[in-house]
């Protein structure tokens, strides 16, 4: 029996669009740094497959082969600002109008002693 993650199949046009603009962007960092793939591929330590994989775009490229890209290429703080909490204003809003704290379900307080 095979499972497929529909996600890496078919992810949503909006995060595909990212990936591949992500990977156009490696590559041209890499070719700007006058790299080949193989230089690349080794200085990260894995293969010119994963390299090109994620030059590509694939969504099944782990996220770990475009952060070492990224600080292969002396990016990677770029990185560290993706998913801020600091920056969700949606996220911020919502925090300041229900007051909570912590996303978990109330399980009222235990008397048993």
């Amino acid at each position: 029996m095979s499972r497929t993650n529909k996600l890496v199949q078919s992810p949503p046009y909006p995060v595909e669009q990212a990936i591949r603009q992500l990977g156009e962007n490696l590559r041209a960092a890499r070719i700007r740094r006058n790299m080949r793939i193989a230089d690349a591929a080794e200085r990260i330590g894995t293969g010119p497959r994963a390299v090109m994989d994620a030059e590509r775009g694939k969504a099944s490229t782990g996220i770990v082969v475009y952060a070492a890209l990224l600080w292969l290429y002396d990016q990677l703080d770029q990185l560290e600002e993706v998913g801020n909490p600091s920056k969700d204003k949606d996220g911020l809003s919502l925090e300041a109008a229900t007051g909570r704290q912590r996303a978990r379900k109330d399980q009222g307080i235990d008397s048993d002693f």
